[in-house]
């Protein structure tokens, strides 16, 4: 008969219990019986780690009242008990206090604790919740001054500028300067832009043929922003209401489409497309076309109802100083559509023109 040195251990400590309560017994049973607790055992020598506990039923048991404030575990040799196996589904536990009782060391990972029901446990007064009204005062400076330096600001708060210009070039055949310039300052949500087009006439009467811009712009979808604002057309000579749409296509297509509408009742459209095509770090291919249409007949000013013009232009820049400045030579055509081009002929004007360009378009 083999005796493990464990089961004696227990057995002498549990003779001397019996022991103990028999005299007690004796003595003044009602005594014992209303004196008797655990909390006063001493269960550091008890070693349980070979104890198998896949037959105990403990599902009969009532521990509600039990105080184990008072229950020294720290001895005791837990860390090899398999509890995987212990019924504890009709025990009531829950006005036990197990706030003095260490078990740290103990492996509960085979414990199956599915069918407890947690629905009346009161976790209330665990840390979390909603902090108090003065934890943190509104700006997170907790009422330290900022300095000179006043109060930070996220980078999306702040009002930026910024200016681009581009276009400036020379178109050698029809001895012009033509331009394209926009500005504007704001946040990332909402800006004020100011935008001018043209071309300067370098011989004869130098005329100025311009249209500008001030506007709302403000972003509408991620690759789509809205501008609308007021405009000036010197060709025109008249003033305007003006409205569009600028953002990218598939394919990185930069598109805008801008609508004018003239004091007199004219509607003028703008249609443009660029496209980037980067033959290197540096070296980029800019093919750009625009089209431009009106809503009636303006022979004083050479305009005809429907397209009016069509622009092209290619250009190969080479940027440098971080993209910032980018110089540039290129061809240009431009040709008479519609009604228009018999109108040119009447009056002995070129109907198609073409010409070398070489300019420098930057931004900052």
């Amino acid at each position: 008969m083999k005796i493990h040195k464990v089961g004696l251990r227990f057995a002498g400590v549990s003779s001397l219990v019996l022991l103990a309560s028999s005299f007690a017994n004796a003595a003044d049973p009602a005594t014992a019986k209303k004196d008797m607790t655990m909390s006063d055992m001493d269960h550091s020598s008890m070693d349980m780690s070979d104890m198998d506990h896949s037959k105990m039923d403990m599902s009969g048991m009532d521990m509600s009242d039990m105080d184990h404030s008072k229950m020294d575990m720290s001895g005791m040799g837990m860390s090899d008990m398999d509890h995987s196996k212990m019924d504890m589904s009709g025990m009531d536990m829950s006005d036990m206090d197990h706030s003095g009782m260490d078990m740290s060391d103990m492996d509960h990972s085979g414990m199956d604790m599915s069918g407890m029901d947690h629905g009346s446990m009161d976790m209330s007064g665990m840390q979390g919740g909603k902090a108090p009204a003065d934890a943190r005062s509104p700006d997170y400076s907790n009422g330290v001054p900022y300095g000179r330096y006043g109060q930070p600001m996220m980078m999306g708060d702040m009002p930026l500028w910024g200016v681009s210009v581009d276009d400036l070039g020379y178109q050698f055949d029809d001895d012009q300067i033509n331009y394209e310039v926009s500005a504007w300052y704001g946040l990332d949500e909402r800006r004020l832009s100011l935008r001018s087009e043209g071309s300067v006439q370098t011989k004869d009467e130098k005329d100025i043929d311009s249209l500008t811009s001030l506007s709302y712009w403000k972003p509408l979808s991620i690759f789509w922003n809205g501008e609308a604002g007021v405009a000036y057309d010197t060709k025109n000579d008249k003033p305007a209401i003006m409205a569009g749409i600028v953002g990218t296509m598939p394919y990185f297509i930069e598109t805008d489409a801008r609508a004018y509408l003239y004091t007199d009742g004219q509607v003028r459209l703008d249609l443009g497309a660029e496209y980037e095509w980067r033959l290197s770090q540096h070296w980029v291919v800019i093919p750009e076309v625009g089209l431009s249409a009106f809503s009636k007949d303006d022979t004083d000013n050479h305009i005809t109802k429907g397209f009016n013009e069509l622009e092209t232009e290619v250009r190969l820049t080479y940027e440098t100083l971080g993209r910032q400045l980018a110089p540039y030579v290129g061809v240009s055509y431009e040709t008479a559509l519609g009604s228009a081009r018999d109108q040119r002929r009447q009056e002995n004007e070129s109907v198609d023109s073409s010409s070398l360009t070489a300019g420098v378009k930057f931004w900052f």
